[in-house]
């Protein structure tokens, strides 16, 4: 069944960090001075991205060993990744946001705990102090000129420590971050890369001219060059975290075929299975007196993320660095959703990736130049589950859990690993309190 994991009655409010140094980290060789063209893609990404790795302590490398190394290595990691050391401009003819590759540098922030890494408690429960392990800008520098990238390291009284990595969501989708962390362990290690980074996002070029060939549901048309961010809510948010287990995920397997999806078992994956199954919960758990209608004749539309670097052609590089991920759709009238056999559903879903076809994929970002699309739908269902940052090796070892500083939205839903590396999956759900009723009592339901 289903579990919940309820807020740990120790849950640091405060991990006591005192900032022991901070300083800008340069390429270790010269770079050209250039201007980088940013993707319809990556121009509506504009946003930092947290992400904190926590490692226990290791006897061959104590803390100011791994400081020295990791600084090191990211001096060294700033000449294929020379983009990184630049600074976000608006190009002064077009306007257009692109990235001067001008050396300035990334953060750098050696810290410490008052606390053992032990202490913490359940790394997986997204405890909003976490982010108190991220550095989040330089205050010697003016707004414009704050790095694209700072990282803070924070040692525990144990001897364990945190990498917190700020990074602004221009530079990497979940991907080519995980590629670019497998570059900075092995040359913390002293050894080369183990990825070429390409670096030239021409290659997600929109066509000349232009063309929107598909109608795409899931964006909406913006004239002006700056397109909103999803919106944060201001009501009361209660946020849970529910965990399924592999048997669990086993079971909507299972489930899927037996309401008629043998004939289609290869859409049947772990993501397509979770994902229409919270897709299920959350569109069934509006609360009637927020909204105006009838419930279940209301149109759920979920979006998600599909990486399309092996979708176009000729394919993108594995190693390509920037932002290759579009969005996909499913949607559906709530009353078909309650009514309609898991199997479906989870077609539905799949379907989304389905359409992202080498011209659908193009379609879409021609769209963001004539419209500057942004993602429209009732919420994102973000996955960091199988982006394997907690299997990158460094020299002091993996992580023993790496994840996302979490922020609470009503309209992101977001999937984590188990910290167990069981191939369970951890939902992070945050509804205003009605909702989390009923989306609560949708999931554990379901496997009753």
């Amino acid at each position: 069944m289903a579990t919940i994991c309820e807020e740990p009655p120790s849950l640091l409010q405060d991990l006591k960090i005192t900032i022991q140094n901070v300083s800008l980290v340069f390429p270790s060789q010269r770079t050209e001075r250039k201007s980088m063209f940013l993707s319809n893609i990556d121009k509506v990404l504009n946003f930092p991205v947290e992400t904190v790795h926590f490692f226990p302590a290791h006897k061959d490398f104590p803390p100011r060993v791994v400081a020295e190394k990791l600084k090191s290595a990211l001096s060294k990691i700033l000449a294929p990744y020379d983009f990184l050391a630049g600074r976000l401009r608006s190009n002064p003819e077009t306007g257009r946001l692109e990235i001067d590759c001008n050396s300035a540098g990334i953060g750098f922030a050696v810290a410490s705990s008052d606390y053992a890494l032990d202490s913490l408690g359940n790394l997986v429960y997204p405890n909003p102090a976490f982010g108190q392990l991220i550095y989040k800008s330089m205050d010697n520098l003016e707004q414009d000129d704050q790095p694209l990238c700072i990282v803070q390291v924070t040692w525990f009284k144990c001897g364990g420590f945190a990498m917190g990595i700020l990074t602004n969501h221009v530079t990497f989708d979940g991907l080519s971050f995980k590629i670019f962390l497998d570059n900075l362990g092995a040359l913390a290690a002293d050894k080369p890369l183990a990825v070429i980074p390409c670096n030239d996002r021409q290659l997600l070029a929109s066509r000349s001219p232009p063309c929107a060939s598909f109608p795409h549901l899931e964006l909406a048309k913006f004239k002006d060059s700056n397109p909103p961010v999803f919106d944060v809510t201001s009501e009361a948010l209660d946020f849970k975290v529910f965990r399924l287990t592999s048997h669990n995920i086993g079971q909507l397997k299972e489930k899927a075929k037996a309401s008629g999806g043998k004939r289609n078992e290869a859409r049947i994956t772990g993501f397509n299975v979770v994902t229409a199954f919270v897709w299920r919960c959350k569109a069934l758990s509006w609360d009637k007196e927020t909204i105006q209608g009838s419930n279940l004749d209301r149109v759920s539309k979920l979006l998600y993320a599909v990486d399309i670097r092996a979708r176009l052609v000729p394919p993108l590089p594995r190693s390509y660095a920037g932002n290759a991920v579009l969005t996909a759709y499913a949607m559906a009238k709530c009353k078909e959703i309650e009514e309609m056999e898991f199997s479906r559903l989870v077609e539905l879903v799949s379907e989304g990736a389905k359409r992202m076809t080498d011209e659908y994929a193009r379609s879409a970002i021609d769209w963001g130049e004539i419209y500057q699309g942004f993602p429209d739908g009732e919420f994102l269902l973000s996955s960091w589950w199988k982006l394997g940052f907690d299997e990158v090796d460094y020299p002091w070892g993996k992580p023993r859990y790496s994840c996302p500083v979490v922020f609470h939205r009503k309209d992101i839903i977001l999937l984590f690993p188990d910290i167990d590396k069981n191939n369970g999956v951890n939902i992070l759900v945050s509804l205003p309190s009605k909702e989390m009723d009923k989306f609560q009592s949708l999931l554990r339901n379901y496997f009753a």
